[in-house]
């Protein structure tokens, strides 16, 4: 009975870090829309990011939920706030947007992310019994984690032709790489592939930011030294 509260514990406390480092990802976005508020305007920014932020939040979200995977409440908590934010910034991406034409495309990519949630979701509950739904949302909510990992490999690519980390913020990549430490420790302890896979992934990733951060920091601080070392 020990070891068993002693597991709970242990899982309770390493999907909770999870969450609170998450938070942090999920408020970083925060500068950007200081300075759209500012000039009332999206400038050359892009929303699809925040979309496709939404869809992954929704598929992990459902994957957490009770009558797909028991016991992974702290994923759907987790997914849940940052649906809440993707939603808020998208908001701010449509009524600041410089034409009536963005506007359309946000709308349009907003109701085909919302059906193919929908797709998901009603055939998860519909084809499958509880233990088949479970990897087929596993699946699909662990591919969509990936793709998300995968999308700084750009900011990376910059960071390396250009030797100047600006783009590629400290603290950023530093949650990055503790949300996903994280949330691989709990996927491990509550022996779930599909949870621990993609974010040993992002370990890696948020590490190799790290390295580059560090890396090319010293270069950028020795061409500008009025650059700040944290991003």
């Amino acid at each position: 009975m020990d070891s068993l509260s002693l597991y709970e514990i242990s899982c309770f406390a390493a999907g909770f870090a999870g969450n609170l480092f998450a938070f942090a990802l999920f408020l970083s976005p925060v500068p950007t829309f200081k300075r759209i508020l500012k000039a009332k305007s999206t400038e050359q920014f892009d929303g699809l990011p925040y979309l496709l932020s939404l869809l992954n939040c929704f598929i992990c979200l459902w994957y957490g939920l009770p009558w797909v995977s028991d016991g992974r409440l702290l994923v759907a908590t987790v997914n849940g706030t940052g649906a809440a934010f993707q939603l808020a910034y998208i908001s701010l991406f449509f009524i600041y947007a410089d034409s009536r034409k963005t506007r359309l495309k946000i709308t349009g990519l907003l109701v085909l992310l919302v059906c193919g949630f929908a797709f998901v979701a009603f055939s998860s509950l519909t084809c499958f019994d509880q233990r088949m739904r479970q990897q087929f949302v596993g699946v699909v909510s662990m591919v969509s984690l990936i793709s998300m990992f995968a999308s700084p490999l750009a900011v990376m690519g910059v960071v390396i032709r250009t030797e100047c980390v600006e783009f590629m913020p400290f603290y950023l990549s530093l949650s990055t790489l503790l949300m996903s430490a994280s949330f691989a420790i709990y996927g491990f302890l509550l022996r779930d592939f599909f949870i621990y896979l993609p974010n040993g992934l992002g370990v890696v990733l948020g590490a190799t930011q790290l390295g580059l951060y560090a890396y090319y920091s010293r270069k950028w601080r020795g061409k500008d030294s009025s650059a700040p070392l944290l991003g």
